[in-house]
């Protein structure tokens, strides 16, 4: 980023700048959740079309999760090098061409294949716009920013299963993967046109940029290193309370129409009609859990305080996990389903901003991204798990137990390992280089 203000006078503004950024960011996630979960939505099409078994199902997911683990790490990198406007340009265009060409797609290998290198492309999503709302936000502002773009996941998720399978039922699963795919190409259009940060942004009033700024100087320096960045015990907390606590989502997001289909008897039709219903909470969630934190600041409590408290209260509703197992209707897993992802999404919304808190601006996407790593991690262990616990047990039950249970054990390691959310600067590269 860009080091100094460029302009030399304030033109002409566009009012709430920064809430129109965060909406281009918002439509990206979008875009990104329904392309990852056109798969997820046709498993009981495509799993039939191939012959593929629940473990071979896990495994496509799996390829998509290692490319997404690797990715994570080295998107934020790239972008905390390349700035958020080309790294977000780059990512899209590599996560559209992908999912389009899902729809060639004649079996296990070449599915896997398509799923690696969506996984590529998409990862770069979540560094990318970490790294966004900290151009484009005041500190307290930042979780509210990142549940606006965030209730893209949960946007994506509720509109991603009744069009998809409106799409299917009309023109079969290789035209639902080009329809899909081909939206990302759209939004680049649009980024392309409008997204600039606030110190080039043509449109941006004397008054936004000083809010924005919140009297912190713009960042001129150079990307940071992994090794700078892991002696810092934040970034463990983050690390490590990811890939304890993500698995959660992603069970959902991978598995609820197999879930529909296989234990509560839903037709096809059936999981358009309501498997988007966990995912208007989860929306509920990332909203409501990046206001509360900025609104227990503006009451007076510390940055430490007010993330914590929304954190713990989003490990708690994930518990939820462990009713839905054992419920004996559909509606009432389905409504403790809807908890679960209610929780996830304010206790991540919350974790998503702390690099932001912990870390300059130039390390941010950076930070992020190691989150990222091990989120991805934890979910490629869960999604096998999962697939071979349910070929072997023909249960989903200890998976959601399991589910119910994590969240907690990772919010008690992040709150152990991290210590009071506040800015902590960096390692300087001097006391690197000495104690080296």
């Amino acid at each position: 980023m860009s080091g100094d203000f460029r302009h030399q006078e304030f033109g002409s503004s566009v009012r709430g700048l920064r809430w129109w950024m965060i909406s281009l960011v918002f439509l990206a996630t979008l875009i990104n959740f329904i392309d990852r979960l056109t798969i997820s939505v046709l498993a009981p099409v495509i799993t039939v079309q191939f012959g593929l078994t629940n473990l071979q199902f896990a495994s496509i997911s799996t390829w998509f999760l290692i490319a997404y683990t690797a990715s994570q790490g080295m998107s934020g990198k790239f972008y905390d090098r390349v700035g958020t406007r080309r790294g977000f340009a780059v990512s899209i265009l590599i996560w559209s061409a992908a999912a389009m060409s899902h729809a060639f797609a004649r079996g296990l290998a070449s599915l896997s294949v398509l799923r690696f290198v969506l996984g590529l492309g998409e990862a770069g999503n979540w560094p990318g716009a970490a790294k966004a709302v900290a151009e484009w936000f005041p500190a307290r502002q930042r979780a509210l920013g990142m549940g606006i773009f965030n209730s893209g996941v949960s946007i994506g998720s509720i509109l991603a299963p009744p069009l998809i399978v409106w799409l299917q039922l009309r023109f079969g699963w290789q035209a639902t993967f080009l329809v899909t795919g081909s939206l990302g190409f759209g939004w680049l259009v649009l980024w392309l046109l409008f997204y600039e940060t606030p110190e080039r942004h043509r449109a941006i009033s004397r008054e936004e940029y000083a809010i924005i700024r919140d009297g912190r100087p713009s960042s001129s320096a150079e990307a940071v290193g992994w090794s700078r960045l892991l002696k810092h015990r934040q970034v463990w907390a983050i690390v490590i309370s990811r890939f304890l606590t993500d698995p959660v989502w992603w069970l959902y997001i991978t598995w609820l129409p197999l879930y529909l289909a296989n234990v509560r008897g839903f037709s096809l039709k059936e999981i358009g009609m309501f498997a988007w219903v966990p995912f208007v909470s989860a929306d509920a969630g990332s909203l409501l859990g990046g206001w509360a934190s900025g609104y227990l600041m503006s009451r007076g409590h510390t940055t430490n305080f007010s993330r914590k408290a929304v954190m713990l209260a989003g490990a708690v509703l994930m518990l939820a996990g462990i009713p839905a197992a054992l419920a004996e209707s559909a509606s009432g897993a389905l409504a403790f389903i809807s908890v679960v992802t209610f929780g996830f999404q304010a206790w991540i919304n919350n974790v998503q901003t702390t690099p932001s808190d912990f870390f300059p601006e130039h390390a941010v996407a950076s930070a992020a991204g190691l989150g990222g790593v091990g989120a991805g991690a934890g979910a490629i262990l869960f999604t096998l798990a999962t697939g071979l616990v349910v070929d072997l047990m023909h249960s989903y039950t200890p998976i959601l137990i399991t589910a119910g249970l994590l969240p907690v054990l990772g919010t008690t390691v992040f709150f152990l390992l991290s210590g009071p959310i506040r800015q902590i600067g960096l390692i300087p590269p001097v006391e690197r280089k000495r104690e080296a």
